[in-house]
This record gives C-alpha cells, sequence and structure tokens, in this order.
C-alpha cells in the first residue's frame, strides 16, 4: 500500500509540473541494461591495493554486525520463538560474499525487513527465504523499469516503520527501569545509529557501554565482607571474575584498610582471571607487608598456575579451649550473628575437610537445638554453623521427652554445651494437626493411620486449650494460622518449663550459672528468628535485645 502511494503520489507530482517534479536521483535507479551489463568480473589487479583491504574489512564489519543484529531481533517476532545459530549464519554469509563479489554483485546480509516480511507472511522454514530471494531476482530482471518508478522516500518509509515496530515502548521501560548504567549506553547507541550510521552508531555504543564496564570493575573490583568467626573477625575479600591492572589502587586500599594484628581472607573461587600485576601485590602483602602488621593471610579458590595455595589459618571450629571460655550468653550471641549472615546470605567460608579432621577424634559443641523437624527449619543453616558446633535434636512439634531429655542432658551435663534451644516456627503442620484433632475430638491413631502419633500429639495438646478451639473453624485462613502459631508460641514456652521442671540435672546446671535456655520462633514465611523473653532462663536482658 506504502508503494503504491508513492508510485501514485510521485506521479501525480510529475503532473503538476513546476517545483512539484520529483528528480531522477530521488527513485530507485536500476542499472541500465539490466542485471547483467550490472555485474562486473573483479579487477584482480587491485590486489595489492591498501584501500581494497580497509574497505572489505569495514563492509565485513558491517554486514556482519548487521546480521548478527538482525538475527537477535528476527528470534524476538518469530512466533515459534527459535533460536538462529549465529556462527553458522555468518559462515553462509562469507561464503555468500566471496561468490557474490567474484560474479560483480553486491555484499550479501541479513535484514530485518525481509525477515519481518517473511515472518508476518506465515513464513516457517529457510525456503520461504530461498523463495524470497527468488522473488527478488524475478522482479530486479523483469520488472526493473516498475521499480524505477518508486520513490526513496516510500522506501525509507517502509524501513522507519519497521524500525519503530522493532523498538516496543516495553524495552525502553526496561532499559530505563535498569538505571544509568543501563539505559545510557542504549540512548547513546540508538541516537549514534540515527545521526551517524549503523556501524559508526554501533561502534560508539560499545565504546560507552565499555566506559561504563570499566568504571564499574574500577569502583568494585573486590567485595569486602567482614566476618565473625569463633574466636576472630577476619577481612573476607572475594576478589571479582575477571581482576586487572586497572584493580591494583582499590585492592591495595582494601589490604590498607585490615588493622594491624588482623586476620584476612584472600578469596579467589569466583575469578577466572588475575592480572600478574595483581598477584605480585598480593605476594608482596601476604610475604612483607602482612608479616610486618601482624595480619595472618588465609587463602582460597586460587587457581595452580597462580602458585597460591590454599591456607585456612584462622579457627573454624568449637574447641575444648573456646567452649570452656564462653558464657551462655556469648553462645546465643554467636547464633544470632549466624542467624543474620543467613539472612544476608553472607554465610562465613569456611574449610568443611578441616573441620572433619579437627572434630574427628572429638567434638566440643556450644548449644543444644531442640527443634522441630520441618523441612523448612533446618537448625545448622539458621543460625549458620559448622561441623562440631551444635548438637541437634529434632522432632516434630519439637516436643521433649524421657529420651529426649537424656540426649540434653549428656550434651550438657557431659559434652559441655552451654546452651539450650527450644525453636518451634510458625505454619507448623505438627501443632496444626494437634489443634484439628483437639477441635474434632478424634482419635489420633485413626485420623492419621499412624500407629505411635498418640504420645506425640498428646504432648502438644498439652498447650491447647477450648478456649483456643472456640470458632476456630469460623476463622479466614489467616486468622487460622494467626491463632496456630500463637499456640505453636505457647507450646515453645511450655517445652522450657518442662526441660527444667523434669530434669533435676538441666535445674541445677541453670542454677548453677553453667548452662542458660532459651526458647526462640522462626518464621518460615520471613525467614526471622524472634527470641522469647517470657521463654528463658538464666539470661539477662540484655540478651534480647
Amino acid at each position: 500500500m506504502v508503494v503504491a502511494f508513492g508510485v501514485l503520489a510521485a506521479a501525480a507530482c510529475q503532473r503538476l509540473g513546476g517545483d512539484w517534479v520529483i528528480t531522477k536521483n530521488h527513485f530507485i535507479q536500476m542499472p541500465a541494461g539490466g542485471l547483467s551489463a550490472a555485474l562486473q568480473w573483479p579487477d584482480f589487479s587491485q590486489w595489492l591495493n591498501p584501500a581494497l583491504y580497509v574497505a572489505a574489512l569495514m563492509i565485513a564489519a558491517a554486514t556482519s554486525l548487521e546480521t548478527l543484529l538482525n538475527l537477535q531481533a528476527a528470534d524476538r517476532i518469530d512466533p515459534r520463538q527459535r533460536t538462529s545459530p549465529p556462527s553458522r549464519e555468518l559462515w553462509a554469509q562469507g561464503v555468500g560474499n566471496v561468490v557474490s563479489g567474484l560474479a560483480g554483485g553486491l555484499p550479501v546480509t541479513s535484514v530485518i525487513v525481509r525477515s519481518s516480511v517473511n515472518i508476518n507472511a506465515g513464513g516457517r522454514t529457510k525456503l520461504a527465504a530461498v523463495f524470497h530471494g527468488v522473488l527478488l531476482l524475478g522482479v530486479v530482471i523483469l520488472l526493473a523499469d516498475a521499480l524505477d518508478a518508486i520513490p526513496l522516500a516510500t522506501v525509507a518509509a517502509v524501513l522507519l516503520v519497521t524500525g519503530v515496530k522493532l523498538v516496543r515502548p516495553a524495552l525502553v521501560r526496561q532499559m530505563w527501569a535498569g538505571g544509568k548504567y543501563e539505559f545510557t549506553p542504549f540512548a547513546v547507541t540508538v541516537a549514534a545509529i540515527v545521526f551517524t550510521a549503523l556501524l559508526a552508531g554501533v561502534l560508539i555504543g560499545l565504546g560507552v557501554s565499555l566506559s561504563f564496564i570499566l568504571w564499574s570493575n574500577l569502583r568494585k573490583p573486590v567485595r569486602v565482607i567482614v566476618e565473625k568467626h569463633l574466636r576472630e573477625e577476619v577481612v573476607h575479600i572475594a576478589l571479582a571474575s575477571q581482576v586487572s591492572f586497572l584493580n591494583r589502587a582499590s585492592l591495595a586500599r582494601a589490604l590498607d584498610a585490615i588493622p594491624a594484628g588482623g586476620h584476612v581472607l584472600l578469596d579467589a573461587r569466583e575469578s577466572d582471571y588475575i592480572d600478574p600485576d595483581i598477584l605480585d601485590l598480593l605476594r608482596d602483602f601476604t610475604d612483607q607487608t602482612a608479616p610486618a602488621r601482624g595480619v595472618e593471610v588465609s587463602r582460597i579458590g586460587f587457581k595452580t598456575k597462580y602458585q597460591f595455595h590454599d591456607q585456612i589459618q584462622f579457627v573454624d571450629y568449637s574447641s575444648r579451649d573456646l567452649q570452656s571460655e564462653v558464657t551462655p550468653a556469648q553462645v546465643l550471641d554467636i547464633l544470632k550473628a549466624g542467624h543474620e549472615r543467613f539472612r544476608a546470605g553472607q554465610r562465613l567460608t569456611r574449610d568443611l575437610g578441616m573441620q572433619v579432621k579437627a572434630t574427628a577424634d572429638g567434638q566440643h559443641p556450644l548449644a543444644v537445638v531442640l527443634s522441630c523437624i520441618d523441612s523448612r527449619a533446618p537448625a545448622e543453616l539458621l543460625f549458620d554453623v559448622g561441623v562440631g558446633e551444635i548438637f541437634s535434636v529434632r522432632v516434630a512439634g519439637n516436643v521433649t521427652s524421657r529420651k529426649i531429655l537424656g540426649s540434653v542432658e549428656y550434651a550438657c551435663a557431659v559434652a559441655g554445651a552451654k546452651l539450650i534451644v527450644v525453636m518451634g516456627h510458625t505454619r507448623c503442620g505438627a501443632v496444626t494437626a494437634a489443634v484439628d484433632l483437639f477441635a474434632s475430638g478424634k482419635d489420633p491413631v485413626q485420623a492419621t493411620g499412624c500407629d505411635h502419633i498418640a504420645g506425640l500429639v498428646g504432648d502438644i495438646q498439652k498447650t491447647i486449650t477450648p478456649d483456643d478451639v472456640a470458632g476456630l473453624g469460623d476463622l479466614p485462613p489467616a486468622g487460622k494460622k494467626a491463632a496456630v502459631d500463637g499456640i505453636a508460641r505457647r507450646n515453645v514456652a511450655r517445652v522450657v518449663g518442662a526441660i527444667l521442671g523434669e530434669s533435676g540435672t538441666l535445674a541445677g546446671l541453670v542454677a548453677a550459672g553453667k548452662i542458660a535456655v532459651v526458647g526462640v520462633m522462626y518464621d518460615v514465611a520471613t525467614g526471622d528468628i524472634e527470641y522469647l523473653q517470657d521463654a528463658a532462663a538464666n539470661l539477662t536482658d540484655t540478651a534480647f535485645a
């Protein structure tokens, strides 16, 4: 329709005459004499002309870049969302350009207009592109005079509309939402292409993108995290995937900031490449600067070719000396710090192999955690502890019994644990089942088909009163969940009381100040842990701050 309108409008302007007449250079101009007259055999005498190779490289770069951009655009609008192989396309284009050039033809490239036309016309296979090429060849040979009647402005309009369709508003919004580091190179590339040319515009855009990448790499070549291990704080310096000489100044500042007498962990596990200049900096720091300042240096993750062997020098497990030195309140602080790391996604860097060897001959745990068997509440992960740091006792509903009390007594009186943590959690399946069975009055064994569940449910139901279940079925789902969570919280306090009331051994250790007991509630939806001040023994108010 656009072509027909352009041809008719041009003809009308020709009839009007005068300033309305469109000159010949504003129309498509097919070669005189047809296609055969336009083809010229190569002039092999130009082999030694440097300008030939400069032009060839520029054309190869422009056509290759255009093809790659077109492939991505065509894949996006393909209804079947297939992925075109770029390497195969470029190989085919290279062969095609050699053949076309030897025959006197123009360079071959993939363009979005032909691709989008084929897609919109329902083309699904390579045959559509072949047929399109045959159709173009036929038009050029048979309808050359008709092509000469098409104004260039008409072709330009088709190209502009096609380009606008490809630049969706959603894409612009996505780039804008990505911030200045994503939107600026995008906007600069678009503007440069419009005001210069495709190749120049893309090269300008690549340059801007590269400058942003270099700037970002210069600003954050390393990630510095202060890790609080059992005995000391360790400055964890995690190197980036590519650490070049450009990062030397930033890395040197990070190393200089390590306090005298401190400990640093150099972590290269994410690094694919480290510049030799950076390696020299790290060796100088390890061999000269660190010993002079009393800084201990640990290393992990360096490739063998860098000749930096893994070495962890900080205490990474609970020892007898540490166990004897810490107080129950300090153990609670250690668990709190571990949970904060869990919430922040910054778990301690541990050498698990070293921990296994160090704890092979004995264990010196700091705490006992009595928790539910729920798969969403693994104590070792929630408190970010290593091998040998806690006893983990798990039972549905985090209830207690003679066997469980015996285990906890052994952990504290014999193995030396300083803290007992009773951990309940929200949306507890065991508590929910106990509440439902209490409300219905059904027998647990008959209702569940589990032969040994009665005692477990009965322990949890010691916390439930008739008032708790009155009208429970009329509550909305959120209200029922809140009611069950309240019962789970009271169940934690009841279990803490049962531990102290039923075990003279544990009660005596609490009275002597050797251990403490605390109840906590873990929220499976948010990952938070609430430390229950009303379910604790031998802990001051400051422990819950």
